[in-house]
């Protein structure tokens, strides 16, 4: 099973991911983390990317295509998250015409709805451990007493996001606006979209993502 997370910064992709890489044994394809894992390969693909990335350029869709294609043709047996690609109508076609081309298919697109007040205030107080990446909310999950990570333990190490504060979300939120939020009736058309409430508790999103998986 292939699918796509799709929501705004904030709206929980990744932790609806790394639940369904635990339960399920998906493979999360993260754009950033694919494109870590390439520079320090040594292949060809990866010098690209090393290259790229030492002049400060952009890497281009093509690069990205041609990582995601290595990931497919390696295989999953639980199938692949798609989390922070596609961005752009160019880049859905793109994927289409990869997925088509190596046997695949894409089964849903879950697209995380939220509302931007309600974001805002979430993301603003939000925390991540250090160690793990489990997420904490001044409001809805503090951090325990302790100082201790519920998930691996590890002590005072949380962290905020330099760029989680309002101004910057809402700089971030309008770029996704802009390029990203026309993948909705993208996919919509095309019958992928399964919506779902992002605001909602961590656990009835996990519900409501299980439903629509089957």
């Amino acid at each position: 099973m292939n699918i796509i997370l799709l929501g705004p910064p904030g709206a929980g992709k990744g932790t609806q991911a790394r639940h369904l890489v635990e339960t399920r044994g998906m493979v999360q394809l993260s754009t950033g983390d694919m494109l870590r894992e390439a520079k320090d390969s040594g292949t060809e693909m990866g010098n690209r990317v090393a290259d790229v990335m030492a002049k400060g350029e952009l890497v281009t869709d093509e690069i990205v295509i041609g990582l995601i294609r290595e990931k497919l043709e390696h295989g999953a047996e639980g199938g692949f998250i798609f989390d922070g690609f596609p961005r752009t109508l160019a880049q859905a076609d793109a994927l289409g015409a990869l997925l088509e081309t190596t046997g695949n298919s894409l089964d849903a697109v879950i697209e995380m709805e939220v509302d931007d007040t309600a974001l805002v205030e979430r993301i603003t107080a939000r925390s991540t451990c250090g160690g793990c990446g489990e997420v904490y909310n001044d409001k809805t999950k503090p951090i325990p007493a302790d100082g201790r990570c519920t998930n691996c333990g590890k002590e005072n190490d949380f962290k905020r996001r330099a760029d989680d504060n309002e101004e910057s979300l809402k700089t971030r939120l309008m770029e996704y606006y802009k390029k990203t939020s026309p993948l909705i009736g993208y996919y919509y058309a095309k019958g992928d979209l399964r919506p779902v409430n992002g605001l909602a508790d961590i656990g009835e999103v996990t519900a409501s993502i299980e439903a629509v998986l089957g």
